[in-house]
């Protein structure tokens, strides 16, 4: 049982809160690149209740207090010049560092530039996003993830936001049993038509729609280990006595996830607050087979998540879209074919920042019952001074769907996670 004071010490992500101070001590995104795109390249962002402004010039990427020192103008409507975003009210100047290099309104030899300086963050660019270290200290460096060195051609970047604390948006992809009822469809489609489409394919070694196998065989048995990365989950459904479905997924401490979106496809999914109750989930979809059909992929959810804010067509304001014929008829929710409108609907329905004391917790939760543990223990540390975070050598994680032996249903999908990589064209 989570107390009242455990929920307000995981969610809470201001600056200065304790979990705010540990999820600051990795990258987190901030934009699509694909954002910071056309005539005028400066957006104005709001990440951990800060409210901050990103830009690009011909030296990179900056990120810093949205507000101006000076006189608290706002810098999201600011000058981008070669070297450094102009303030339009005084003309003040801040490179990337945001030291202010410039105060023209000032008398000619002033030095008052010297003294001043902003709040600012670094920023670098990985597989289509946008990552800015907000924490003390040295950045860590990035793991070796599949998503972070995948060339480009075989990875797409998208988000979506939702209207709910970050970790209720998280603890959806340590939940494995949820699929075969929150996604369940009463007729399986043409499986040939599953290209970008989350439960719509097949298995990896089988022809069997996956669509069918969640709703068919809805009791998985659930395992879950400790990694150095954070954690693995095994969701097994067992077809016969000869067969089993497997699904192993991943949590990457502290707040994303590693799924399989078919045979050849992952999702490495980021989960950022923009403060204590709206989040953007950021995705990074990685192929080991052919090169990513991105124009498809971004139009398959842009009609859902429409730029240029990315919040979603469906919500609260109309009931995730619920529509009770459908509900009879087509799909166990009534909320349309699109998973994440389904994901949507049972992270913000508990509130926008989830009472998580009256929970009621059965074995299908394992994984998150040993995430919360995670958290609550890296937060502490990290008040203690004593969390030392070192990924740089991790890598993978190997995340399958498929069915093997029953037998032998570990070493089938260790086996298919190098089949597949020796296959690949950049993973091998």
């Amino acid at each position: 049982m989570i107390s009242a004071e455990q929920n307000e010490l995981m969610t809470r992500i201001g600056p200065g809160t304790a979990a705010g101070k540990l999820l600051r001590r990795y990258w987190q995104p901030v934009a699509l690149v694909d954002e910071m795109k056309g005539e005028r390249l400066v957006k104005a962002v709001r990440l951990f209740s800060e409210n901050l402004v990103l830009y690009k010039t011909d030296n990179g990427y900056g990120l810093m207090q949205r507000h101006c020192p000076h006189r608290g103008a706002d810098l999201a409507y600011g000058r981008i010049e070669p070297d450094g975003l102009r303030c339009s009210f005084h003309g003040w100047k801040y490179d990337a560092a945001g030291k202010c290099i410039e105060t023209p309104a000032e008398p000619e030899g002033s030095r008052l530039c010297e003294h001043i300086k902003t709040v600012a963050y670094p920023v670098v660019e990985k597989s289509g996003i946008l990552f800015a270290y907000l924490g003390e200290g040295a950045a860590p460096a990035f793991p070796q993830f599949d998503c972070f060195v995948a060339p480009d051609a075989y990875t797409f970047a998208f988000k979506g936001y939702w209207d709910c604390n970050w970790l209720q948006a998280l603890e959806v992809g340590i939940d494995p049993a949820h699929a075969s009822w929150l996604h369940k469809y009463f007729e399986d489609e043409d499986t040939a038509g599953s290209y970008g489409k989350q439960f719509r394919g097949v298995p990896a070694d089988s022809d069997l729609p996956i669509s069918k196998v969640l709703r068919e065989y809805d009791r998985p048995e659930i395992r879950v280990e400790r990694t150095e990365y954070g954690m693995r989950l095994h969701t097994l459904r067992r077809i016969s006595d000869a067969q089993t479905h497997i699904r192993v997924t991943n949590i990457l401490f502290p707040q994303a996830f590693v799924i399989p979106m078919n045979a050849e496809m992952t999702i490495t999914q980021f989960h950022v607050p923009v403060d204590d109750t709206g989040c953007y989930w950021y995705s990074i979809f990685t192929s080991f087979g052919a090169p990513v059909d991105k124009d498809t992929m971004r139009a398959q959810r842009l009609r859902t998540y429409p730029a240029p804010d990315y919040k979603p067509i469906h919500g609260r304001h109309d009931g995730w879209g619920f529509d009770a014929r459908e509900q009879q008829t087509k799909t166990f929710t009534g909320m349309g074919f699109d998973i994440n409108i389904h994901d949507q609907f049972a992270c913000e329905s508990p509130g926008v920042i989830a009472d998580r004391t009256k929970e009621n917790l059965g074995t299908t939760d394992k994984g998150i019952v040993l995430y919360r543990r995670l958290l609550m223990d890296a937060i502490r540390k990290n008040e203690a001074g004593q969390l030392v975070i070192d990924m740089e050598k991790a890598s993978g994680p190997p995340a399958i769907d498929g069915i093997g032996p029953t037998a032998s249903i570990d070493q089938y999908w260790k086996e298919s996670d190098e089949t597949r990589r020796r296959r690949s064209a950049w993973a091998a």
